[in-house]
């Protein structure tokens, strides 16, 4: 254990050794898992609650506390709180295209990036809690992904759980990902309308630039032709609260004097959606999903075949959202080395259950879930389907954030959900 102080709380650093596969341990080795957890000085020798942070994703690590605060300055005034770096991200066996590339064939790869879900990171910190923490309760707040971790964790281990926050992340149990895209998928849409509708002269804009890098020779600053696909896919930011301001800004100096993309805007474009900071986040976008026997195929790429307004051609251009696609395994630099285990792991047909059903069904541990009513990411109507069979849970549905609702307003968040499972605050009604 390593230990220092920052300003406004002191950290310490915890490192656990796991399997990669639990399932045949010596076959991938083991790796680290990294954990900080943070204390409010004045309490750092108090026995305080502990709160593990499961961070959205797939593939993201913990986020890095600053002083500025964030949803844990809440927190530090009556918890320890524990930020996991999530096995394959961060200071946990952070998985590159180096690790894939050192495989001999891309079926062991995909192998090997199956061992990164979610009922693995759930055993690492179950792990963690034992090992670490003396096998103390503790409570878990749950962003986005961190959400369908928190349903794997109560359908496994529910007694080690005092309480279960979810920001944005009640998963779709039961639903396939050709459930999930498709219902997201005219959500997506939506905020499409509302960015135009907000910003009229975007949509003239953003049409010129679609159709100057249809005409081809528009090459990002990392070297590759910048595509209209891979321009649409800026459009993820949608789903977050700022997200339509965000965009508008970038296509506020997208084009230079002489009416060409600007190589400010097209390092932003290489930077948002290169992957180079999380290749996971693409890699096991689908595999999230997945349970027992399914079809192969790749679900969103099927979905958008279905949907004419999404075409490259179609004006006015409509940006897709939290999707990934085969095209981006060979214009995407950082995926390049991932294309032949991807393929494989949405090639296969059986996955290895993730909840429960009949255990979070008799849950009694609190769960405590505010939903946003138009997340792209997230559908609202498969959320509640999931929480109307999930034991003692409360669902507060919102329209006043998108999917990071947690970052932009922790400090009112949090404590309402902490309200919700004490007791102390109740949901009336849809």
């Amino acid at each position: 254990m390593h230990e220092y102080a920052m300003t406004g709380f002191r950290v310490r650093e915890h490192r656990v050794e796991v399997p990669v596969d639990r399932d045949d341990p010596h076959r991938f080795g083991s790796l680290e898992v990294f954990a900080r957890e943070i204390v409010d000085p004045e309490r750092a020798g108090d026995d305080l609650p502990l709160v593990l942070f499961l961070q959205g994703g797939p593939g993201g690590m913990g986020p890095r506390p600053m002083p500025a605060g964030g949803f844990w300055s809440s927190l530090l005034r009556t918890h320890r709180v524990v930020l996991l770096d999530q096995r394959g991200t961060g200071r946990s066996g952070r998985v590159d295209a180096g690790d894939v590339a050192a495989f001999d064939d891309a079926r062991t790869a995909a192998e090997y990036l199956a061992c990164f879900r979610a009922d693995a990171i759930v055993e690492d910190a179950e792990h963690l809690r034992r090992t670490v923490y003396g096998g103390r309760r503790w409570t878990t707040l749950g962003q986005s992904y961190g959400g369908f971790l928190t349903l794997t964790y109560l359908s496994r281990h529910p007694h080690a759980l005092d309480a279960c926050w979810i920001t944005g992340g009640m998963p779709p149990v039961g639903a396939t990902a050709e459930d999930v895209y498709a219902a997201t998928y005219p959500r997506q849409l939506a905020r499409n309308t509302a960015w135009h509708r907000a910003h009229p002269g975007d949509t003239e804009v953003l049409a010129r630039i679609a159709d100057r890098v249809a005409a081809g020779g528009v090459r990002l600053p990392t070297g590759e032709e910048l595509t209209v696909e891979r321009l649409q896919a800026l459009g993820m930011s949608l789903g977050m609260s700022t997200g339509v301001d965000d965009l508008h800004w970038l296509l506020d100096t997208a084009l230079d004097r002489h009416g060409e993309p600007a190589p400010g805007f097209l390092a932003q474009v290489a930077h948002r959606t290169g992957f180079d900071t999380n290749p996971l986040y693409a890699v096991l976008q689908e595999v999230i999903y997945h349970e027992g026997e399914r079809a192969p195929g790749w679900a969103a790429d099927a979905e958008h075949a279905r949907h004419a307004a999404f075409g490259t051609g179609a004006r006015p251009l409509q940006l897709t959202g939290e999707a990934i696609f085969p095209w981006m395994y060979t214009q995407v630099p950082a995926l390049r080395p991932f294309a032949g285990a991807a393929a494989e792991l949405a090639a296969r047909t059986h996955w290895p259950a993730l909840y429960d059903v009949d255990r979070l069904a008799a849950n009694e541990v609190p769960v405590a879930a505010v939903q946003y009513y138009d997340d792209p990411y997230v559908d609202l109507d498969l959320a509640l389907t999931t929480a109307s069979g999930l034991g003692n849970a409360q669902v507060w549905v919102t329209n006043e954030h998108l999917h990071d609702g947690l970052r932009v307003a922790g400090d009112t968040i949090v404590p309402r959900l902490a309200d919700m499972t004490a007791g102390r605050w109740a949901v009336t009604g849809r």
